[in-house]
């Protein structure tokens, strides 16, 4: 969610403020899975067409909810209900999304109301091409990993993913991990063989963060502990994860101006102080500062 990006900027990027997400250099939409992403404004072409189907029925209907929403929306900005009821009185406006794939529909929403959507100009970049693009990126962000569960984090079939992954060949380098082998980019394997720098004390990451974005076997390789990955990954909205030092030590979750703080280990002084000074400077709109920190023990 938006509000879930700005948090996840002031994880990574100094001198974020409340209104960061709303920057012109981002645009919002709705990305891998049809889940609303912030996006670089120049990315818009990966993160949708990317994803565009190459089976000719379900590509017919991506065109075909554009071209009708596009007939609604002309060169208006309108609320995404009012656009689904144009189109299909009665039926849940949800399937707008379907449209997200040609790259010609943007949104805003500030994660309480209703979206409100436009038209965009549809991105002027092969398919194929930004597929690829999409395969780089997720190998940066999420490797070692396979084309598998790359497939499975853009929402596409499984045969897309591993014909991605075969065509970005000679730029991976094959990886061994705990549960099996996979690939990196072969430019980040001096990365991935550095020592690790320092750790920040600590950092507040929101629900649906790219850190712990992770499907199946993979969590477990962040969190070794059943009990632990059950906190994190919920059957309902996620919580947000505590990194101390670098290390996952527990789950935390807002409500108006309080943030409650769910440890799995009793925390030094130090580490707790680091905590809350985090949380005071998270860029809450109107709260910045303000916000009663609970610990629950």
């Amino acid at each position: 969610m938006p509000r879930a990006a700005l948090l996840s900027i002031h994880a990574r990027v100094e001198g974020t403020k409340p209104s960061t997400w709303e920057d012109p250099s981002f645009v919002q939409l709705w990305g891998p899975r049809y889940s609303a992403y912030v996006v670089p404004a120049q990315d818009v072409a990966v993160f949708t067409l990317g994803r565009l189907p190459d089976d000719a029925g379900a590509l017919r209907v991506a065109e075909d909810v554009a071209a009708r929403a596009h007939r609604v929306l002309g060169r208006a900005t309108m609320r995404f209900g009012d656009v689904g009821t144009a189109l299909a009185p009665g039926k849940n406006p949800n399937w707008l999304r379907y449209g997200a794939p040609t790259g010609t529909i943007l949104m805003r929403w500030d994660g309480a109301r209703q979206p409100t959507i436009w038209r965009a100009p549809r991105p002027r970049v092969d398919p194929r091409d930004a597929r690829l693009e999409l395969a780089r990126r997720y190998l940066h962000v999420f490797g070692p990993t396979t084309a598998e569960s790359f497939a499975q984090w853009a929402g596409i079939s499984a045969p897309r993913g591993v014909a991605a992954f075969d065509a970005l060949r000679r730029w991976l380098t094959p990886a061994r991990t705990p549960l099996g082998d996979s690939w990196i980019l072969t430019s980040d394997e001096p990365t991935m063989r550095a020592a690790p720098g320092p750790a920040a004390s600590a950092r507040l990451l929101p629900s649906g963060d790219a850190y712990f974005l992770l499907q199946g076997r993979d969590r477990e390789l962040l969190i070794p502990d059943a009990s632990f990955r059950r906190a994190l990954w919920t059957t309902r909205v996620w919580p947000g994860a505590v990194l101390v030092d670098g290390e996952i030590v527990g789950t935390w979750r807002r409500g108006l101006g309080t943030v409650t703080i769910q440890a799995w280990r009793r925390l030094p002084r130090a580490a707790r102080d680091a905590v809350e000074a985090e949380v005071a400077s998270l860029p809450l709109p109107n709260l910045e500062g303000r916000v009663v920190v609970r610990w629950d023990l």
